[in-house]
């Protein structure tokens, strides 16, 4: 992979897995004195992002994390909606053998003991069943779509405990009887009503935002709320 294509993934995934704060600014040099590169793969990367709106330009400023706006939601979910019950219903058209391999995310109630194993785990979930389509296209498209709803889901569990991401799971399970019992009919309306429900969860999240009523923000650098939300994988503060 080539320099500027490696800085601008890196950058992009920060972004997309809240490492970078929706509302943060960034700067060119604190930036590529971070993947130890010139400024001029840093800027090309900013300016690539621009044009999928995940960062917008300040002049004489430097650069923004874009906030997740009320018009994300619905696009994205919109979006789910039609594609997710599509794919379940392709995924109980399988054979046994293939749609056996779904039980592996059964019982996973007793690991969801941290919220990032969760964003983990339904990833791949969703992740699984868009490949049992057997439209690639389709889950070509899912796959997309799984990388920007994973700041939704980051910010979605950040209000809700234990509880509501065990009653999610739930929700995938029956999504897998249905698929597994090979009734297209049933998945296709449970993996919408899954999708609804996701809606509403990230709706309800937009009433612990900044104050503005259409869009979320990353906490201030002091705040209190749950630092591993906005951290790396290697654990290091954004």
């Amino acid at each position: 992979m080539l320099l500027r294509d490696s800085v601008y993934q890196a950058i992009r995934n920060s972004i997309l897995t809240c490492e970078f704060r929706p509302g943060q600014e960034l700067r060119e040099q604190v930036l590529a004195e971070r993947y130890h590169v010139s400024r001029s793969p840093i800027r090309d990367s900013l300016l690539r992002l621009e044009q999928e709106n995940l960062v917008t330009v300040m002049p004489r400023q430097g650069y923004r994390v874009n906030p997740i706006a009320l018009s994300d939601v619905e696009n994205i979910f919109g979006l789910r909606m039609l594609i997710e019950p599509a794919c379940a219903a392709g995924a109980a058209r399988r054979d046994d053998v293939t749609v056996g391999t779904l039980d592996q995310f059964r019982g996973y109630v007793d690991d969801a003991s941290t919220k990032t194993k969760y964003i983990d785990y339904n990833r791949a979930f969703h992740g699984a069943v868009a490949d049992m389509s057997g439209n690639a296209r389709m889950a070509a498209v899912d796959h997309a779509l799984a990388e920007e709803l994973d700041r939704l889901v980051r910010f979605s569990l950040h209000y809700h405990d234990l509880i509501r991401i065990n009653e999610m799971i739930r929700e995938h399970e029956a999504i897998v009887d249905a698929i597994q019992a090979h009734d297209a009919d049933r998945a296709s309306q449970l993996a919408f009503q899954h999708a609804q429900h996701g809606r509403s969860r990230i709706l309800a999240a937009f009433g612990h935002g900044d104050g503005a009523s259409n869009q979320l923000t990353g906490p201030a650098p002091d705040s209190e709320d749950d630092p591993m939300l906005y951290c790396s994988d290697s654990g290091e503060a954004s």
